[in-house]
Parts: structure tokens; C-alpha cells; sequence
């Protein structure tokens, strides 16, 4: 029954796709690398107890196991949490602050089947200890530059701040429940059911305008003074403040054409307490990237340092891509008596860079079929060498 059969959510990488997941992810890492981010790797099993707890992904989509003396594990949901315990402990007494990065499969539980996989690559980066917005900047810029350089050139970075539609909220509805249930229709991107179950609140008109405003805030950046006329506490204009100095940093960058305004943006993550962005690309249904600041992650650990990263999802990222590889393959085809000359002729074509595949004629029922997969073809049977 389960002969061929995977666990739900997982996936087969098979040899075309991985060349192609491999490429985008060498063109990836090499521009992290380039901006002074440090690749480093952290365990496929974590701690429930540290982990899988500050993760912040939801406990059912954990995948759980006890080891041998009975503690619970977990396999990492995601690697900002892991990073941070690294960066808590082993790291701690290095000059903060710390750039670093990876590149890692996660690992989600799927309650059913629908496309969703339960294990997927991220490259990502985590820039720990400066909690200026030049720092958000820098994630951003960068996350601009490794997109374009894995051949990324139609996408859309929204940006937004936890902070404002929390105000707007707080301010107006007063009640952590009933913005919970607004907060889902943002994340969900459900603006029709937002709209009308504002409609249906026992509020004034003007309070009900206020909320529904909140979905226009979306595009350039001069949207956000007409959100500051809508709030009056000093975490929302901080959030605005913070989004200007964030825009104008961007313009420095020279990144603004690939960003826009969207102060619609929640986060089922729970640790993000700031600048908020998620990246879209066409032809694509879901985000291929987020990331956000996370001040209070650290506190966790009891080592507190402001932080902030992305996340990229491969998987996404190729399907955004929509490239294909065929590799240039090459096949020595040989009888045993000229193994030796075959050998040595394939060893030539390797160390000339190219990708050589020796078969001996007899392991193949159907030459003909077997050899129509190359690009070229070079027979040693006989007396004498012979190409196709």
C-alpha cells in the first residue's frame, strides 16, 4: 500500500529540479556572502522546551518525537528561532552586531493534502543587535539584490509596521479579541470579509471609517500621512515615523522602484514587534519571502538584542523563476577491451569542465534509446574511437 506512497506534504526533488534548486540557491548564498552575512548551520531536531515553544509556528504544525530519555524534540519549524539560540549562547560574546545566514529545509506539519509541503528550503538572513532602521534597510536592499541575482526580475516587496494596525485597533475597538478577529482577516488577506464584519460592529460611522481606511493605505509612500490624520498615540506615528525613515533609506539604496506601502501587513509570526515586508512575484499565488524586525526574541534566551531578517522559499522562488535545465551531458560508450582509452578520454572531458557519463555497452538493453538523452556521444568498440 505505502510501497510509493509519501508522507503527507513531502516532496521528491528529482534530478532536472535539483539542478535548478541548486543554481538558484549557489547564486543566492554567493550574494549573502557578498554583503558580509556568515552562513552558518544549526541541528534538524531542536528542543520543544527552547525551539519549537519561540518559534511561534502553531504547536500542531510541529513535527514531535521523544528521544531516549524521554525529552521532547521537534523538527526545526523555522530558523530564526535556532539562529537566535546560537546567537544567545555560543555567539553571545561576539561583537554585536552579528550578520549571519543560512541555508536550511524547515519542516511543517499539513493537517491535508493541497499543495502545501511539509519540508521546504529557506535562504535566509538574520542581522542581530542593531535596531535602527538602517538595519531594516539593509535586509530589504539585500534581499532586492540576492532576488535580482537568482534571476528574480518581476516582484513587488509590500512594506508595512506591526505597529500601526495595532494602534488603529487598541484605539478604536479597545479589546484584544475583537482585533484578533480583524488581525485574521489582514493575514489571511480576506479584505471582503474584513469589510464586512466591520460593517457589522457596534461602532460610529466614524469609527467604522476609520478601520475600513485602514485598507487603502496601500502603494506610495504619501499614503502615510493621510494614515497619521487617522491615529492620535504615539506607537502608530512612531510606526509611520519609523516606515518614513525606512523609505528614505531604501531611496539611498536605489531599491524604492521594487517597494511599496502596505500597512495591511500582519504576521501569524508572533515575535515581530516592527517593520513588516513580504515579497510577491508574478505568476505566483503565494509570498516567496518575508521577514520582519523581532526586538524581543532574544529575551527569550535572557540575552535581549534587537534583530531583524528574511526569509526566501526556494520552492516559490522557482516557480516565480520558471527556468528549466537540460544539462549538457556527455556519454563514453566502451566495450571492455577499450575501457582503459575510455577512461582516459572521459578524464580528459572532466577536467576540460565538462559532465561525462561512461557506460559499458553491454549494461544497456537499448542503445539507441540510452544515448538519445546526450548531447554527444563517443564510442570506444573496436579498433577505432567513433563520435556522434
Amino acid at each position: 500500500m505505502f510501497m510509493f506512497e509519501k508522507p503527507l506534504g513531502m516532496v521528491d526533488t528529482l534530478p532536472n529540479l535539483y539542478e535548478v534548486k541548486k543554481n538558484t540557491r549557489q547564486a543566492m548564498t554567493k550574494t549573502i556572502e557578498q554583503w558580509g552575512f556568515r552562513f552558518i548551520e544549526t541541528p534538524t531536531l531542536e528542543y520543544y522546551e527552547t525551539v519549537g515553544v519561540q518559534s511561534a509556528i502553531l504547536d500542531q504544525q510541529l513535527f514531535k518525537l521523544l528521544d531516549q530519555q524521554g525529552h521532547t524534540l521537534v523538527l526545526r519549524p523555522d530558523m530564526t528561532a535556532p539562529i537566535a539560540r546560537v546567537a544567545a549562547s555560543k555567539l553571545y560574546n561576539n561583537l554585536y552586531p552579528l550578520r549571519l545566514a543560512y541555508s536550511a529545509n524547515v519542516y511543517r506539519a499539513q493537517q491535508r493534502e493541497g499543495g502545501r509541503p511539509a519540508e521546504f528550503e529557506q535562504v535566509g538572513v538574520e542581522f542581530i543587535g542593531d535596531g535602527t532602521t538602517s538595519a531594516d534597510a539593509e535586509v530589504i536592499a539585500l534581499m532586492v539584490s540576492t532576488l535580482k541575482e537568482a534571476g528574480l526580475d518581476n516582484f513587488k516587496i509590500a512594506i508595512g509596521h506591526i505597529g500601526y494596525a495595532n494602534a488603529l485597533f487598541k484605539e478604536v475597538l479597545g479589546n484584544q479579541e475583537r482585533a484578533d478577529v480583524l488581525r485574521r482577516f489582514l493575514y489571511e488577506k480576506n479584505y471582503v470579509g474584513y469589510r464586512e464584519h466591520v460593517k457589522g460592529l457596534s461602532l460610529s460611522s466614524i469609527d467604522k471609517d476609520r478601520l475600513l481606511k485602514l485598507l487603502s493605505f496601500r502603494g506610495d509612500i504619501d499614503k502615510v500621512e493621510e494614515a497619521n490624520s487617522l491615529v492620535s498615540t504615539n506607537e502608530a506615528q512612531q510606526a509611520l515615523q519609523e516606515i518614513n525613515q525606512l523609505w528614505s533609506t531604501l531611496e539611498e539604496f536605489e531599491v524604492t522602484n521594487y517597494v511599496k506601502l502596505d500597512l495591511n501587513i500582519v504576521s501569524h509570526m508572533s515575535y515581530y514587534t516592527g517593520i513588516l515586508f513580504e515579497v510577491y512575484a508574478e505568476n505566483v499565488g503565494f509570498l516567496i519571502g518575508n521577514g520582519g524586525r523581532y526586538d524581543h526574541l532574544f529575551e527569550k534566551f535572557n540575552r535581549a538584542a534587537p534583530a531583524t531578517g528574511f526569509g526566501l522559499r526556494i520552492d516559490r522562488l522557482i516557480e516565480a523563476l520558471n527556468v528549466e535545465v537540460n544539462p549538457q551531458l556527455q556519454c563514453v560508450i566502451y566495450s571492455p577491451e577499450r575501457r582503459k582509452e575510455a577512461i582516459e578520454h572521459a578524464n580528459e572531458l572532466r577536467e576540460a569542465n565538462k559532465r561525462v557519463v561512461m557506460q559499458e555497452i553491454s549494461g544497456v538493453k537499448d542503445v539507441d534509446a540510452f544515448t538519445r538523452q546526450f548531447e554527444e556521444v563517443i564510442y570506444f568498440i573496436g579498433s577505432r574511437k567513433e563520435e556522434l
